[in-house]
């Protein structure tokens, strides 16, 4: 766990990757603020900080109070955290999503429908300022709309290293945009985009290429789940879906894969560690840190992810090492508000 790694072109001091954590603590305007720097800052002993979830354009927007990265009040908001970042002596990726169809006009600049690959509505509901609230009907992307949202996400990663990103992050999974466009669930389309495997993937492959293109392929990274029915997007090709978009996105050259791996479906975490010749990072979601750092010691993971943890431990390197005692993180203060439960969590005296 405390051996350096490479990531594409970036050393990093160990094998831990903080992983992106929604906290809903940017203005309204999705701009970042000097809370968020310090909060990230506060973590910059971890490998690398993949930071929370940033829509690449207006329309991409879910949930409310979250960062964007596509104007330039929010490009400069990103430039002190990343400074913040750097000077404590980390390394952060920004971590691009787009929300698609899990998402609510009241949540959004321009108050517009939800964008999708079909006109399919999770059945879930949706925090906004009024409370919580019906995800509305999406209306489905057209295909010119699909080929324009893959050059939002190569603008917002130029706009990520703009900002002094060390790279970016593409979310693949969750139920957001990438994902529903691999979901039989969620992709009813009957274009180049939709029906068969290989075009139910495309979606994911040109993203990750545009980036590649546009930021050099050792700043560009890709996150998979594999299976899980988050925010209703169910998938019933799991097998066949995930082994295509891995070996299309390999010669990508990519700085890394990260698998998000909940359940016990070992089988398939294997195959894909076999079919993926780079740096793969893995997601136990839910599991605990022994069964995490095994993973390293047995080969499957180059790197691991860490989660709560990081949260309530500011210097949770600093205390694996000394085997210190660990915070525990207070749920009842995830999302919005302020410092509390944010960037109060107690360091240990003379660190």
């Amino acid at each position: 766990m405390f051996r350096p790694a490479d990531i594409g072109g970036m050393h990093v001091p160990n094998r831990l990757v903080m992983s992106p954590m929604t906290r809903n603590r940017s203005t309204p305007e999705g701009v970042p603020t000097a809370l968020n720097a310090e909060y990230y800052a506060q973590r910059a002993s971890i490998g690398l900080i993949v930071s929370e979830a940033t829509q690449p354009s207006a329309d991409g927007q879910g949930y409310p109070l979250t960062p964007g990265i596509h104007t330039d009040a929010q490009v400069d908001g990103w430039r002190h955290v990343t400074d913040a970042v750097h000077r404590a002596g980390g390394r952060i990726f920004v971590q691009l999503m787009h929300a698609g169809r899990v998402a609510h006009p009241s949540n959004t600049p321009h108050g517009r429908q939800p964008l999708a690959p079909s006109a399919i509505r999770p059945e879930a509901e949706m925090p906004t300022a009024e409370g919580h609230q019906p995800i509305s009907e999406p209306r489905a992307l057209t295909t010119d709309e699909v080929a324009a949202t893959v050059q939002d996400f190569r603008k917002a990663a130029a706009a990520a290293i703009r900002a002094g990103a060390d790279g970016v992050e593409i979310r693949g999974g969750y139920g957001f945009l990438v994902q529903q466009f691999l979901a039989t669930g969620a992709n009813r389309r009957t274009d180049r985009y939709g029906g068969s495997v290989e075009n139910r993937i495309r979606f994911a492959v040109e993203v990750a290429a545009a980036i590649a293109d546009e930021i050099g392929a050792d700043r560009t990274a890709i996150r998979i789940t594999p299976g899980i029915p988050h925010n209703g997007t169910f998938e019933d090709d799991v097998e066949q879906v995930y082994p295509a978009l891995v070996r299309a996105l390999a010669p990508l050259g990519l700085a890394y894969l990260e698998l998000v791996q909940a359940g016990d479906d070992e089988p398939l975490l294997r195959k894909i560690r076999r079919a993926w010749p780079g740096t793969l990072v893995v997601n136990r979601a839910g599991a605990d840190l022994t069964t995490r750092v095994a993973d390293l010691d047995n080969g499957l993971a180059d790197l691991v992810t860490i989660a709560r943890l990081a949260l309530a431990n500011p210097d949770l390197v600093e205390r694996l090492l000394d085997t210190a005692p660990l915070n525990e993180p207070d749920p009842a203060t995830f999302y919005g508000g302020d410092a509390l439960g944010y960037t109060d969590y107690p360091v240990r005296k003379g660190h």
